[in-house]
Order: C-alpha cells, then sequence, then structure tokens
C-alpha cells in the first residue's frame, strides 16, 4: 500500500467518526491515532454531550492513545482528523509528541496548522509533519451539510441539535 493509500483508509476512518458525530448532533470532526499500521486510539467531538470544551475528537484519540501504549509519548504515531486541528488540539498534538498529522478539510477560523496561524513556525522542542488536505472534499462536504442543516433548523425555530 502507498503512503497516499494509507492516508485515505485512515482518513475513511476518521470520517466514519465524523459521520457518527453528525448522527448525534456533535460538530461531525473525527480521529484516528495510528502506531505501526494499527488504530491505537479514535474519537469523534463530544462536545455537546459531554458539555465540556475539551471534548475535540482529536484529544479523545490521543487520550485513548495514550492509555493503550501506556504513556504521554506518542512518537512513531500518526494522527488522522477530518478537521485541521485547532490552538488546542495542535498543542496536545505537539505536547504527545505526535510524529506526524494528516487532516482533511482546512480550517479557515481556528486552524492551527497553516490556516489561520502556523504553530509549526514556533521553535518548540517538537514539530510534528503536517499533511493536509487528505480527502479533502468529503470532509468539507460533511462539515458543510452539518452546519447548513442546523442554520436551517434554527431558522424555523426548530432544536438546533
Amino acid at each position: 500500500m502507498t503512503d497516499q493509500e494509507k492516508d485515505n483508509y485512515y482518513m475513511q476512518q476518521a470520517l466514519a467518526l465524523a459521520r457518527r458525530a453528525a448522527a448525534e448532533g456533535e460538530a461531525p470532526v473525527g480521529a484516528v491515532v495510528v502506531h505501526d499500521g494499527k488504530v491505537i486510539g479514535s474519537g469523534y467531538n463530544l462536545r455537546e454531550r459531554e458539555k465540556h470544551p475539551l471534548a475535540h475528537a482529536e484529544l479523545i484519540a490521543i487520550d485513548m492513545a495514550c492509555r493503550t501504549l501506556g504513556g504521554w509519548r506518542l512518537s512513531g504515531c500518526t494522527l488522522y482528523v477530518t478537521l485541521e486541528p485547532c490552538p488546542m488540539c495542535a498543542g496536545g498534538i505537539i505536547n504527545a509528541r505526535i510524529d506526524r498529522v494528516v487532516f482533511g478539510a482546512a480550517d479557515p477560523k481556528a486552524g492551527s496548522f497553516g490556516s489561520l496561524v502556523d504553530l509549526t513556525a514556533y521553535p518548540y522542542n517538537h514539530i510534528p509533519q503536517i499533511t493536509g488536505g487528505v480527502l479533502e472534499k468529503q470532509a468539507a462536504d460533511l462539515l458543510r451539510d452539518f452546519f447548513r442543516e442546523l442554520r436551517r433548523r434554527a431558522a424555523q425555530g426548530g432544536s438546533a441539535k
């Protein structure tokens, strides 16, 4: 399997998690952490259900990966996420020493690996390799459709969830 095929394969898994988030009324973002060809952590946004601002897909997946490996250093791991990480998640990625981040859709409002800011431009003690735009259309369409439906429901006076 080529690197591009691997990226597409794991991004499809992250997209499946994002669809699950959307079905639960959460912003459709999904993430998986891969180590030695195996998914060791996964998650999707749970901010609404958990009523917690830290319940982002990336942080949930990182937490699971740390528990799986038995430590906080995720060297040798790749994080696949459907949306470019925000500053909080980018900080978690850097602190967890994740080697590589692959994201789908860019986030011009909060993306911290190139869209709004680029945290890899600062001299942190660890800088992950970043690959953006993997299955970008699928990820962007999922987000756009979710928020369009949310706005439609709100305009009709229905539940935003």
